[in-house]
């Protein structure tokens, strides 16, 4: 009898599975102010002490990614996600970095300019 199927404890999106990743309660010492939008910098490489989950996101995020990117890839709630990413901007694993402001953008009117320019030629 296998332990993986959809009702098991360790099935994605299972709530015992994500009990057990995030300790049971929040650490209300360690918050931080993370969004969907929030992009997450590894600062390090992975440990060998790191559980899994830790692990996986500190090697995904050798590029910045958004809140929202990770927790689609790891297929967890963006709850529980924060949580893990508290604890590993807490621990100095991962740098969370504010999303690139809109007035640091291109203009569009410019873009939309050099656009119609290209065409003409």
């Amino acid at each position: 009898m296998s332990t993986e199927g959809p009702g098991s404890p360790t099935a994605p999106g299972s709530p015992d599975r994500l009990y057990i990743l995030t300790g049971g309660e929040p650490r209300a010492e360690r918050k931080t102010e993370l969004d969907l939008v929030t992009l997450i910098v590894s600062r390090s490489e992975a440990d060998p002490g790191l559980q899994p989950e830790h692990a996986a996101i500190v090697r995904m995020c050798a590029y910045p990614l958004s809140v929202a990117e990770i927790s689609a890839y790891l297929e967890l709630p963006v709850s529980t996600l924060t949580l893990l990413l508290t604890e590993l901007v807490a621990d100095r694993h991962v740098e969370a970095r504010p999303p690139v402001p809109a007035a640091a953008l291109p203009d569009v009117q410019l873009l939309e300019a050099v656009m119609n320019g290209l065409q003409k030629l």
